[in-house]
């Protein structure tokens, strides 16, 4: 048992004051009396406090599924979406997170400095189509007008790769360019940062920066060597160019602690245009799954080190490498006449190699680049496998198949959310910058989600179109049982389109979800069998009136455990419309939904709801009480305000499962008010549809029925309780 600072001898009921006899009206014209006590708990309800206190309020279901899964995996990565702030990622590339598939990010000084205009913009797409071809999603970074990008559209391609204003960005440049609104394009240290951050582990570049020749004086080291040193990502790279000193490089590489690994048959170091560099690395793989196991091994280890993964230029090119050489050789002499030095070497020296080989030695970097990437790419894929089998290993074990599944009836829905850049959404027809992306929602599809990655396996009851979206529902969804959801021909998969501030709260949403309406009945009702046996039900607002009508009937009948998502204020009032409401046994509204079921009702409401706290929590209770003569448990989200968990306690405890403490004569009303953790609000991605995990964790049901203790808080957030008779 977990208990919270302070004597865990004191009563919970200590310094409580009661209201006794009063009656819920009376109790909801008084308000609570508010006390702050101790709360212990069980590791059942430890492991809802995190979920509460990690995702309250602030993502949605299937991005707490992503967190979760990621964790599942075994890597110590974390998947940070920055939208809003300095850093953004493509759509593209965002999707292919969420969903696990593999990710390659790709460095732009090439881009910017490396080759010329339009040369360099057919090099970049074409390293792109190679990522693709082998099954990856390309994410190339650059900095433009002050914000990180990771991943490019076309023009933001041509725009780097024609602009003559732009900067080559590192570790240490970042602040600057950033604060000056620069654009630029990233070196591998700025890449593996943007990479790090987005949660890319995968990176392909040409070649690595080193230790200078005459370093050990100069000190002019490359911040590429310290950034593997530090940051967790694996860099497919031909090794480093011969004009620096491999040996050293080799040596500081070790004494940063970064794993190195010639790519292939040898441990033979390569030299960037030359297959050979005369230095072993300390370790070899032969292919890309050795490479990814290699990768995979250091991420699961948590360690804070980089990869490097050298991958010597294609056999059909070694040849000219001798002459690249010598050519480097004389470049080099040339660079230091002009006193030349710094950053501003390499550019030198790669435009110098194109007039002293008369382009060959173009050629062959492009031929470098190109096997770069179909190397990195594969290897991401290969890690991609390893990630994904493991996820699925590590998920919560499912529950038996011969043993009863939960039930959830309700909605599928493709999202799209479009989040604008600025804080404020102009009307009038005018077009507001943002960014738009793909998820998969739906109160019900995200309920069964969250249960199934409690271990729960539970049986989803729904209905998807044969449409462009169904192949990408069921691929998203592969983890959930999703045997009996109807797919209907000459239907269109439900869909949501959500406009949100750059704040994340919603502004607008727009949805067809008509094929909804066929969750009917008579649908339902064939799997009677299973709805009798589940040991919870839960349903959503979005199903027609005449299904939760049957099933609340059921239920009824059956003493079933039932809980009701309201989904919105307009959806929310349906099964109170009629006795039906009676039989259920938790409902999750927030307070608006409250409010409309109240109405609905006939119960006295607040003239309008209120914003200060300690106003939320009273309203919050006044419109819950009414409901506890009939309902278990009522979970109020409350926003940036956290829960509101509202229930019958029979001493100091509200049990999350129905039982017969609750009809005692002594049991009293209580309410316990759990915060949100204060975030920042680079970090909200999106507040909408949050609060379906709560309910799902709150009634999953567990082998460890025990009761919710009310006395504090989960963890060490200070928690309000209201004690009454219940009446």
């Amino acid at each position: 048992m977990l208990e919270a600072p302070g004597d865990s001898r004191q009563s919970p009921r200590q310094g409580l004051s009661t209201l006794q006899g009063q009656g819920r009206n009376s109790l909801a014209s008084q308000g609570p009396l508010i006390a702050k006590l101790h709360l212990s708990f069980s590791p059942t309800f430890c492991y809802l406090r995190t979920i509460h206190r990690h995702k309250m309020m602030r993502k949605t279901i299937f991005s707490l599924g992503r967190h979760l899964s990621s964790m599942a995996r075994g890597t110590t990565q974390v998947r940070r979406f920055l939208h809003g702030g300095y850093v953004r990622i493509h759509p593209s590339v965002q999707e292919a997170l969420l969903e696990g598939r593999p990710v390659v990010a790709l460095e732009s000084t090439i881009i910017t400095h490396g080759m010329a205009y339009p040369l360099n913009l057919s090099m970049a797409r074409e390293v792109e189509e190679i990522v693709r071809t082998n099954g990856a999603v390309p994410a190339t970074v650059g900095i433009l007008r002050g914000q990180i990008h990771v991943g490019l559209t076309d023009e933001e391609l041509e725009f780097l790769a024609s602009s003559k204003n732009v900067v080559k960005v590192s570790r240490r440049d970042f602040p600057f360019v950033l604060s000056q609104g620069l654009s630029g394009g990233t070196t591998v240290s700025g890449t593996m940062i943007a990479a790090h951050k987005a949660g890319i582990p995968v990176f392909v570049s040409g070649g690595i920066g080193g230790v200078h020749r005459d370093g050990e004086n100069t000190l002019d080291v490359s911040a590429d060597l310290t950034e593997l040193g530090r940051t967790p990502v694996a860099v497919v790279a031909a090794g480093a160019k011969s004009v620096l000193d491999i040996g050293r490089t080799l040596e500081y590489l070790e004494t940063q602690g970064v794993c190195v690994a010639a790519f292939g048959e040898s441990r033979e170091f390569p030299a960037f245009f030359s297959r050979q560099s005369g230095f072993q690395a300390p370790y070899h793989v032969r292919d890309e799954e050795e490479a990814a196991k290699l990768i995979d091994s250091a991420l699961g280890l948590g360690l804070s080190t980089g990869v490097l993964i050298a991958v010597p230029c294609p056999q059909e090119g070694a040849a000219e490498g001798q002459a690249i050489e010598e050519a480097i050789q004389q470049a080099l002499s040339q660079a230091r006449s002009k006193g030349i030095t710094g950053k501003e070497v390499t550019p030198f020296l790669l435009q110098k190699l194109v007039e002293l080989t008369d382009g060959k030695s173009l050629d062959s970097n492009l031929a470098l680049i190109q096997n770069n990437a179909r190397v990195g790419s594969c290897i991401a894929v290969a890690l991609s496998k390893l990630q994904e089998s493991r996820r699925k290993r590590n998920l919560p074990r499912p529950r038996d198949v011969t043993a009863p599944q939960p039930v959830v009836i309700g909605g599928i829905n493709v999202d799209f959310i479009a989040k604008a850049q600025n804080p404020d959404i102009l009307g009038g027809g005018q077009t507001n910058a943002g960014r738009v992306r793909r998820t998969f929602g739906g109160v019900g599809r995200n309920l069964a989600d969250c249960l199934s990655r409690l271990g729960q396996a539970p049986l989803l009851l729904s209905a998807v179109g044969k449409d462009e979206h169904l192949e990408s529902v069921l691929h998203y969804c592969h983890h959930m049982d999703m045997s009996s959801i109807l797919q209907l021909e000459g239907k269109s998969t439900a869909t949501y389109c959500a406009v949100i501030t750059s704040a994340g709260e919603l502004s607008l949403g727009l949805g067809d979800m008509d094929i909804h309406q066929q969750i009917t009945e008579q649908y339902v009702s064939q799997f009677k069998e299973k709805l009798c046996q589940a040991p919870l039900v839960c349903m959503d607002g979005n199903v027609p009136l005449s299904t939760i009508q049957y099933v609340c009937q059921l239920a009824r009948e059956q003493q079933l455990a039932v809980c009701y998502e309201p989904t919105d204020e307009n959806k929310a009032s349906k099964p109170f419309l009629s006795d039906s409401w009676k039989a259920l046994t938790y409902i999750s509204p927030n307070l608006q939904e409250l409010r409309a079921i109240n109405r609905t009702l006939g119960n006295p409401l607040p003239a309008e709801l209120p914003s200060r706290l300690e106003d939320v929590i009273q309203a919050a209770v006044a419109l819950a009480c009414p409901l506890l003569a009939h309902l278990h448990c009522v979970l109020v989200t409350l926003g940036a305000h956290g829960v509101l968990l509202c229930g019958k306690s029979l001493g100091g405890s509200i049990s999350l499962y129905p039982g017969a403490d609750e009809q005692a004569a002594a049991a009293r009303l209580c309410a316990a008010h759990f915060p949100a953790i204060p975030i920042s609000r680079e970090e909200i991605v999106n507040v909408s549809g949050a609060g379906d995990s709560t309910p799902a964790t709150a009634s999953s049901p567990s082998p460890a029925r025990s009761p919710l203790t009310v006395g504090a808080a989960w963890g060490s957030t200070p928690a309000s309780c209201l004690l009454a008779p219940a009446t």
